[in-house]
């Protein structure tokens, strides 16, 4: 289960300064310097000096402060995780790994952060989210989910993975023609079916048309009804909503708990099921209500 919000987690270039302080005065539960596609191949080694500097000096808040490192079979992986660790330290809370193929990709990472931990003498464990943005990586989904107890929560990140599959769609990863359903449906569920089984978060695909906030927040929505529990937001603007939506309602929490006063109240006279509001209640309404408990606890309600 979820053990820190992130209903939204904000792309922020690693490369361009002038953001940061935006970045982290914002509202969202975790921003990400990115060091990998939000930075030009020239820009890629310097931007991790940046990033570190941004992490330990800027007041985050409540913010998840988090890298986003270039994939594994890069020339830049390996500095990044050590330039960046040595530099920000306990300041970083997340390492976002991209372009995962299978488990020993995060093997990788884990053992190479152990041995960083153990030289700089940390006693913060650095946290991991993988990016699922391949055909082999969803291939290999539910080995990813288990190859590290750092990992906290799987991406299907849908802009690579659309190349990866050689689908043919526009710059929001949207078909081009006229598809009946989401094209990535599949892909969808089956990343958040390995994530919840193996007890970590999934988040969302971003979303590059940031001029239709309508249609992110309904992005948003049918992302939550599958079990995803936040998104990316590639631009400031689609924080609030993120944050909204991936929130358990007042009327929910309020059902919450009356579906499980009700529940309990039948367990005490031997029975099983019982009924609120016309409706069976029994044990796997109990479940679904602990869900929407425990959203609210994790955000203070």
């Amino acid at each position: 289960m979820s053990v820190r919000p992130r209903r939204s987690e904000l792309a922020t270039p690693a490369s361009n300064e002038w953001m940061f302080a935006k970045s982290a005065a914002s509202d969202a539960d975790l921003v990400f310097l990115d060091l990998e596609d939000a930075c030009a191949p020239a820009e890629r080694e310097a931007a991790r000096g940046k990033a570190a500097k941004a992490l330990r000096e800027l007041d985050w808040g409540r913010t998840t402060r988090a890298i986003r490192m270039n994939g594994v079979d890069t020339r830049w992986a390996h500095g990044d995780v050590i330039e960046v660790v040595t530099e920000a330290r306990d300041a970083l809370d997340v390492i976002i790994v991209p372009k995962v193929r299978e488990a020993r990709d995060v093997w990788w990472v884990d053992v190479l952060l152990t041995q960083l931990e153990q030289t700089l003498g940390m006693t913060k464990r650095i946290a991991l989210e993988v990016l699922i943005e391949e055909t082999e990586g969803l291939q290999n989904v539910a080995e990813i989910a288990r190859a590290s107890t750092r990992l906290e929560a799987i991406i299907f990140g849908v802009g690579d993975f659309s190349a990866s599959q050689g689908a043919r769609v526009d710059t929001n990863f949207d078909p081009i023609v006229d598809y009946p359903g989401d094209m990535w449906h599949y892909a969808r569920a089956r990343v958040v079916v390995a994530a919840r089984a193996a007890g970590i978060d999934a988040i969302d695909a971003p979303f590059p048309n940031y001029q239709d906030p309508a249609a992110y927040r309904t992005a948003c929505e049918r992302a939550g009804a599958m079990g995803y529990v936040g998104k990316w937001a590639i631009h400031p603007s689609q924080i609030e909503p993120a944050n909204d939506v991936f929130a358990p309602t007042d009327a929910e929490i309020d059902h919450a708990r009356r579906v499980v006063a009700a529940y309990r109240d039948a367990e005490a006279t031997g029975r099983g099921a019982t009924g609120l509001d016309g409706m069976l209640v029994d044990a796997a309404h109990l479940r679904l209500a602990d869900n929407i408990t425990r959203k609210a606890e994790l955000l203070g309600r």
